[in-house]
């Protein structure tokens, strides 16, 4: 792989808001994908795992996932994204950040920009909203 992969969900508006930000804010050459529209196999994920957090597959094919994840994108960003990023592989910063990220994830539809849809699984989406993300029609 040439490129590195940072994988958000793209139905959700609170993830969808946050890659917006890194795509505006963070310099990085990493491509910065929703897994609804990435190759999953070709990187060696699975749905599962990209519902339950964000992902990181690196051109040398190293994976993570959550804050790991997060940490590795500004791993490879501009000076103040690097410290930012080295803070969060800091042992006790770490050890703090997946609790934190795990709240955020299960609490993500009550966050800024987020809706009742980034708290359902995938299948639920699917059933009410169709696999495009509109709702579906009984006609």
């Amino acid at each position: 792989m040439e490129t590195s992969t940072f994988v958000y969900d793209g139905d959700c508006a609170f993830c969808s808001r946050c890659a917006e930000f890194i795509e505006r804010r963070i310099p990085t050459g990493a491509r910065v994908v929703p897994w609804q529209f990435a190759d999953l196999g070709a990187l060696g994920l699975t749905e599962a795992e990209c519902e339950e957090a964000v992902q990181w597959v690196g051109a040398d094919g190293s994976r993570a996932s959550g804050p790991d994840a997060i940490a590795r994108l500004l791993g490879g960003s501009s000076p103040l994204w690097r410290v930012a990023g080295a803070g969060l592989r800091f042992p006790p910063v770490r050890a703090a950040a997946r609790p934190a990220y795990r709240w955020v994830a299960r609490n993500r539809h009550r966050l800024p920009g987020g809706t009742a849809a980034c708290s359902l699984p995938q299948e639920a989406r699917e059933r009410l909203y169709g696999p495009a993300g509109r709702p579906t029609t009984n006609a």
